[in-house]
C-alpha cells in the first residue's frame, strides 16, 4: 500500500499555505522516545506536558519536544535540558535559549508575553540569552504520528548532522505528514516539505544572508494559512527574497475567500484574493487512516499592488 507521501507527490499536491501555525515557538529538549501525544507521551513528566500545552492554548505559542538526530535509546532523564524560544513575526524576530536542570521552571514564563514576542519573562526564568549559534533546523521524526515522518524525516536529520550542519534537530510535530520530510527553519519560521538536505542547507545558509528560500516552501508559520498563501504568492511576483521585507497587514473575509493585504518595509502593499478549495481526487491525509480525505488547498486568484491611498 502506498504511503500517504508517495500518493500526495505523485498528485504533485501543491506545499504552498501548509505551515504550522505559531508566532512563536516554545521548544524543549526530551531525549527517548516519543508518542503520538508527545507532550504527554513522552519521558517528559506527562502532568508537566498538560500544564506546558494548558499555558500555551490562545496565546500563539506552540510547544514541541525536540531531540538530538541519532539512536534514541532511553538513558534515563538528562541533567541538562536544551530549551529554545523563537518568535517569528517580522520585524521582531529572535531566538533565545537556555540550559535547564528543571523544566517545570517552564511554567513561570507569560506565555501570553511570549506569543507577542516579549521574552522577557523566559530570560528571567530560564536564564535566557540570545543564540548566537546561527539558525536552528527542525525536522520531524515522530513515527507515532505518522510513519512517513520517521522513515523518511530521520534519515534527513541524520544526513544533515553527519554533514556536519549545525543547529539541526528532530521535532515532534509540523503537521503536513503527506509532506514528509517536513523541515521548519528558525527564527523566520518558514516550513518546508520535500525536504532535501541541499534545500535544508540553502535555507539554513539562506537565514545567515537575511533572505528566503522559496524551493520546497509551505510558508511561514507566523500567519494563518490564507496569509501563507498571500505572502509567497507576493513574493514570487515581485522576486522577493530579502527576510523581513513582507507582513501580513490585514485579512478580510472567511472561507472559502479571502482578501490579504501584504505590506512591503518600504511602503508598498498588495491585495491578494485567496480562495479555498478541495484537493482531488481524495487521497489518505495521513499514514494508517482508513478513510480517504481532501484536504483544503489555498488558491491565490489574483494579486495587485495597491497605491499608496488604497493601501491605506
Amino acid at each position: 500500500m502506498s504511503t500517504c507521501t508517495a500518493v500526495s507527490r505523485d498528485l504533485d499536491e501543491p506545499m504552498s499555505a501548509t505551515a504550522p501555525t505559531a508566532r512563536t515557538w516554545l521548544l524543549v529538549e526530551q531525549p527517548g522516545p516519543w508518542g503520538a501525544r508527545a507532550l504527554v507521551s513522552s519521558h517528559l513528566d506527562p502532568a508537566l506536558g498538560r500544564a506546558l500545552e494548558a499555558a500555551a492554548q490562545n496565546t500563539g505559542v506552540r510547544v514541541a519536544l525536540i531531540r538530538r538526530p541519532g539512536r534514541h535509546a532511553d538513558f534515563g532523564t538528562p541533567r541538562l535540558r536544551r530549551v529554545y524560544a523563537a518568535h517569528t513575526t517580522p520585524g521582531s524576530v529572535w531566538l533565545r535559549t537556555a540550559t535547564t536542570s528543571d523544566p517545570s521552571r517552564l511554567l513561570d514564563v507569560d506565555f501570553a508575553a511570549l506569543g507577542r514576542g516579549d521574552h522577557r519573562s523566559f530570560d528571567t526564568a530560564l536564564q535566557g540569552r540570545p543564540h548566537t549559534g546561527g539558525p536552528l533546523a527542525l525536522v520531524c521524526t515522530n513515527g507515532k504520528r505518522d510513519r512517513c515522518c520517521a522513515l523518511l524525516g530521520r534519515p534527513l536529520a541524520a544526513e544533515l548532522s553527519a554533514s556536519g550542519v549545525h543547529g539541526v534537530w528532530e521535532v515532534t510535530h509540523l503537521g503536513g505528514h503527506r509532506f514528509s520530510p517536513t523541515v521548519l527553519v528558525l527564527p523566520h519560521g518558514y516550513a518546508y516539505g520535500r525536504a532535501a538536505a541541499h534545500t535544508v542547507k540553502e535555507a539554513l545558509h539562506g537565514v545567515q544572508e537575511g533572505r528566503i528560500v522559496l524551493e520546497g516552501c509551505r510558508g511561514s508559520s507566523a500567519w494563518e494559512r490564507p496569509g501563507q498563501a498571500a505572502e509567497l504568492a507576493v513574493r514570487a511576483a515581485t522576486g522577493e527574497y530579502a527576510a523581513e521585507t513582507l507582513a501580513v497587514v490585514r485579512t478580510e473575509g472567511e472561507a472559502p475567500r479571502w482578501e490579504v493585504t501584504v505590506a512591503h518595509v518600504d511602503g508598498r502593499h498588495w491585495r491578494v484574493v485567496v480562495a479555498q478549495g478541495a484537493s482531488s481526487p481524495p487521497r489518505p491525509e495521513s499514514c494508517g487512516v482508513s478513510v480517504l480525505g481532501s484536504p483544503a488547498r489555498m488558491d491565490v486568484v489574483a494579486v495587485r499592488e495597491l497605491t499608496t491611498a488604497l493601501a491605506g
